[in-house]
C-alpha cells in the first residue's frame, strides 16, 4: 500500500464538497478523463460514478463505487479500470490548524495491476496520488479558505508526504 498526504489550506468541509460532487472526479483524479453519469446517491455507500479514463479515441469506460463514507472525514472507494484492474482508495480528511490534511491510501486489489511488483506499483501510485492531491487541494482552496490566517496557523509551501507500508 502507498500513503500520500497533503496539507490543504481549506477546511474539511471544502474538501468534502469536492469529493461529494461526483461530476468533479475527472478534475482531480489523475487518469480520469470524463464523467458519463453520477449516481444521485453519491457519495453514500454503494453509489457509483461512471467515468472514462485515457484520451480519445483510446478511452476505457468503467465505474468507481463507494465502499464507505463518513461525511467530511473519510471516503473509501473501489475504483475500477479494466483491463488494468481495480484498486481500493481510502481518502481521509483530518482537520488541523491550517485547514486540514488529506491522505490517500491506495493499492491494487484485482487484475493485472496486482502482477506489477509492489515497489513499482508504490512508485507509480505515489506519483499519481501526489498529483491527485494537488488537484484536489486547488479545487478545495478555491472555494473554502480556513478562517485563520495561514501564516499564523503555520501555513507555508504545500508539500506531499509519501509513506510506504
Amino acid at each position: 500500500m502507498i500513503e500520500v498526504s497533503r496539507r490543504v489550506h481549506a477546511g474539511p468541509e471544502a474538501v468534502w464538497r469536492v469529493l461529494a460532487d461526483g461530476w468533479t472526479y475527472p478534475s482531480w483524479v489523475v487518469g480520469a478523463s470524463r464523467m458519463r453519469a453520477v449516481d444521485p446517491a453519491w457519495p453514500r455507500a454503494g453509489a457509483e460514478l461512471h467515468h472514462s479514463a485515457g484520451a480519445w479515441p483510446l478511452l476505457l469506460s468503467d465505474t468507481t463505487s463507494v465502499v464507505e463514507a463518513v461525511p467530511g472525514r473519510r471516503l473509501v472507494l473501489q475504483a475500477r479500470g479494466w483491463p488494468v484492474g481495480e484498486a481500493r482508495v481510502d481518502i481521509r480528511v483530518d482537520p488541523d490548524a491550517a485547514g486540514c490534511v488529506v491522505t490517500i491510501v491506495e493499492d491494487a486489489t484485482h487484475g493485472v495491476a496486482r502482477l506489477v511488483p509492489a515497489r513499482a506499483r508504490q512508485l507509480l501510485m505515489g506519483a499519481r496520488n501526489t498529483e491527485t492531491l494537488k488537484r484536489l487541494a486547488l479545487l478545495a482552496e478555491a472555494h473554502g479558505h480556513p478562517s485563520e490566517d495561514d501564516d499564523a496557523a503555520g501555513g507555508g509551501p504545500e508539500r506531499s508526504e509519501i509513506h510506504e507500508s
